[in-house]
């Protein structure tokens, strides 16, 4: 997948419109068009501006795996949390989430 589909795919499954995107990282709506249709490349700079609204690291973006999870920054904390758990609190906590789902 190119970047110009990843933008979108990401955007659209995050229930982002472009005007809110436009609006959250201060890249012109047309712009972030024109990058999601592939008729312009993006910067870094603009690349980073866009994935940060959206929840998600550029290395996330970059990431080709179809398996991709994109984590919201209360995700990212849980997940930062868990893992600093020993072995046997993390279990406990992984069962306590289950009963709650």
């Amino acid at each position: 997948m190119d970047i110009a589909e990843k933008l979108k795919t990401t955007r659209t499954s995050k229930n982002i419109s472009v005007y809110k995107l436009s609006q959250m990282s201060g890249v012109s709506e047309t712009h972030i068009r024109d990058l999601e249709r592939g008729v312009r490349n993006p910067s870094f700079d603009t690349l980073n501006r866009l994935v940060e609204p959206m929840g998600i690291s550029l290395s996330e973006l970059f990431n080709d795996s179809d398996d991709l999870t994109f984590l919201n920054k209360e995700e990212r904390e849980l997940v930062d949390c868990f893992r600093l758990l020993p072995k046997d609190r993390a279990d406990s906590l992984l069962n306590f989430i289950k009963t709650l789902v």
